[in-house]
């Protein structure tokens, strides 16, 4: 079943108002026809069951079958703080995170970053990044489409972590699984937890040490050194199964 989202406005009382890129998507990539399923989702986590009833040139009009309230949502806002990889990883990383569950992901500048992106550049490859967000959370059925940010710097990723409720920071040169153990031990439903991912090379010593004074939990992943692609992995899988038993 295909799946799209809308704003509040698009709903109505046993109708929904496809409009935009989707219309195109529909109408001539797809090439769906009036009766038709698909899923459309809003900023509520509001899942629309639809069969189509109308494909016009600038809009399309589904017939609400049924809804979901509660969404394919975790019960927890998770952000990904990704120090930048070199090459395409980072589509890879993004892609990943979105099916695994986390609500944003925030690229990060950090010392060890061999990629160094100009303004213009980073607007360019956000504007995609996002792009591929969508499509991971259509794929993935989420009830909602996570956040990409602009690309920060350390000191704003800091400032941004401040507002988590749990900030998790994996490390090489963390010592055992018992902080591990404990840090998950933390985790609730309605929080807001941060999960930092340092580039190749992982963290500058400045770094993990500015984290750690800014409240970040230092944590191990065992006793094997993972790429910083699959380290983001890694954690996000180990939060969503510990969520997902907590509904």
């Amino acid at each position: 079943m295909y799946h799209f989202f809308v704003s509040q406005d698009q709903i109505g009382t046993d109708q929904i108002r496809i409009c935009g890129s989707d219309v195109n998507h529909i109408r001539n990539v797809l090439r769906m026809k009036p009766g038709e399923e698909i899923l459309v989702s809003d900023e509520k986590q509001n899942d629309y069951y639809c069969v189509l009833e109308e494909i016009a040139a600038d809009t399309v009009t589904a017939r609400i079958s049924f809804v979901e309230e509660q969404g394919h949502e975790l019960p927890a806002k998770i952000t990904l703080f990704q120090g930048l990889p070199k090459g395409d990883k980072l589509e890879l990383i993004i892609q990943k995170a979105v099916e695994l569950g986390a609500a944003a992901v925030v690229p990060v500048s950090m010392k060890r970053s061999v990629v160094k992106l100009d303004e213009k550049k980073a607007q360019v490859r956000q504007k995609r990044w996002q792009s591929i967000a969508e499509s991971a959370a259509k794929q993935s059925k989420r009830s909602q489409i996570p956040e990409v940010s602009r690309v920060l710097s350390f000191a704003e990723m800091l400032e941004a972590a401040g507002e988590m409720d749990l900030f998790l920071a994996p490390y090489e040169a963390a010592e055992g699984m018992a902080a591990t153990r404990r840090a998950f031990e933390l985790v609730k439903p309605g929080m807001r937890i941060g999960v930092l991912i340092g580039p190749e090379g992982g963290f500058d010593e400045e770094e993990i040490r500015a984290a750690k004074e800014a409240g970040a939990l230092e944590i191990s992943l065992g006793r094997r050194i993972l790429r910083t692609e699959t380290a983001g992995f890694a954690v996000l899988s180990a939060l969503m199964l510990k969520l997902e038993e907590m509904e």
